[in-house]
């Protein structure tokens, strides 16, 4: 309801669907100047990292897979690989390979179903997905049937869909044939091109007119668009091994957050995701990837957090030509995974989840047991940029009423994906005006 000149005005939205977890965003205007905007994430922690002390290292991949339902191989392989650094393990060529394959399965399902169920109808107006299918049927059709695709990677490699269970340290239980993985062949081969549409689609939607300077930091590797592997690189020009994520960037408690909040260790804001990984791996694009991209109108680097959907579509294709590339290459593992004796250690390990750099970090006692766990995932990583981008959008939009600016500052937090959790999905928005 209005209220009159002079008072204060609060909103207050529940039930914000098309995002992961609890998290609340209070706005404070005073005579027409933007004062106060808050991003927080309220949801209570869920104490992994304690779950796992006392533990074998061989149950870190399955528990931590339990912190998403979307992308548990991001947290599969990086407790994978932490733990085969504290145990002084590589892993051959032929495994290397296979992870990738299975990570663009992961990329490919999340993308999509980001793209095309969660994002997508913000840009043309829609309240959900289903209100837009009735206009834009082939497109979620055909999403519907990427994301299928991902999710049947998914079981071949990893044996389910969600919390694949295939998946050790070390490898996998069980090499799946070459004829299991030739089989996805030929719905990759559809892909392609539904791939290559579905980034022509992303490329009509109205996008607001933001440009952000932020600070990039992903994974690199020279030979192929990191995954699952490389170094951490930044946009300022870091370049150190996984080993060295905690002497570069911290993370810290905030009053308004039951989140760590992650920061560079001087304190600056940095950004992971999409746009960091496209910033900083362009040249490691497949040619294809980089038409895709040039044709839908982004530069080598781009600055606008609204054109993130349209990078996920070109990331999207760039994991359906390696899922190509890596079927054609398969060979079986042989063997699955090697006997591994325990040893005391502390490892890390890093991968690309969809959403941004996911950082693993364990100490190993002599029988193999956790002592330490530390894991920093991406939302906790973007949290800081989440605030700021909302910032500059209230700030664009100051003059626009509350149902207006609710929106819009919705739409400036599904740029990220956020995966707050995988539990209840709800935001509280309050403006305050006088």
């Amino acid at each position: 309801m209005a209220k009159a000149a002079g008072a204060t005005r609060r909103i207050k939205v529940e039930n914000l669907a098309r995002v992961e977890g609890e998290g609340a965003l209070s706005v404070r205007i005073r005579d027409g100047q933007l004062k106060n905007v808050a991003f927080t994430i309220h949801e209570p922690p869920r104490f992994f990292e304690a779950l796992l002390r006392g533990r074998p290292y061989s149950d870190a991949p399955d528990i931590t897979a339990r912190i998403c339902g979307i992308c548990p191989v991001a947290y599969l392989l990086g407790a994978s690989l932490a733990m085969e650094d504290a145990l002084g393990l590589s892993v051959s060529a032929d495994m290397r390979r296979l992870r990738r394959l299975i990570y663009c399965g992961e990329w490919i399902e999340s993308h999509v179903l980001h793209i095309a169920m969660l994002h997508a109808p913000d840009f043309l107006g829609y309240e959900d997905s289903i209100r837009m299918a009735q206009d834009h049927p082939e497109i979620v059709k055909t999403a519907l049937r990427l994301k299928k695709l991902g999710n049947h990677i998914l079981e071949v490699i990893g044996g389910r869909a969600i919390h694949p269970v295939n998946l050790r340290v070390g490898g996998v239980w069980r090499s799946p044939s070459r004829d299991e993985v030739l089989a996805l062949r030929a719905e990759l081969d559809w892909a392609l091109e539904a791939a290559r549409g579905l980034v022509g689609f992303t490329a009509t939607l109205p996008m607001p007119a933001v440009e952000r300077d932020y600070l990039f930091v992903a994974l690199h590797t020279d030979d192929h668009y990191a995954v699952c592997e490389g170094r951490i690189v930044s946009s300022d020009g870091l370049d150190v091994p996984v080993q060295a994520f905690h002497d570069h960037f911290s993370e810290d408690h905030q009053k308004n957050s039951n989140a760590l909040v992650g920061a560079t260790r001087d304190g600056r804001t940095y950004h992971v995701g999409p746009l960091a990984r496209y910033a900083l791996n362009f040249d490691q694009l497949a040619p294809e990837a980089r038409a895709a991209a040039q044709a839908a109108g982004l530069g080598r680097v781009v600055r606008n957090p609204f054109q993130s959907i349209i990078v996920r579509a070109v990331e999207t294709l760039q994991a359906v030509i390696d899922a190509r590339a890596l079927v054609d290459a398969y060979a079986a593992p042989d063997p699955p995974h090697p006997e591994i004796p325990p040893r005391a250690g502390t490892g890390h390990g890093a991968t690309e989840a969809p959403r941004g750099l996911c950082h693993h970090a364990y100490t190993l006692d002599d029988t193999g047991h956790i002592t330490h766990a530390c894991i920093v995932p991406p939302t906790a990583q973007n949290q800081r940029s989440i605030g700021e981008d909302l910032w500059d959008v209230v700030a664009a939009h100051i003059e626009a009423d509350d149902a207006r600016l609710k929106w819009v500052c919705e739409q400036a937090i599904r740029n990220y994906d956020p995966c707050i959790s995988c539990a209840t999905h709800f935001l509280t928005l309050e403006v305050d005006r006088a």
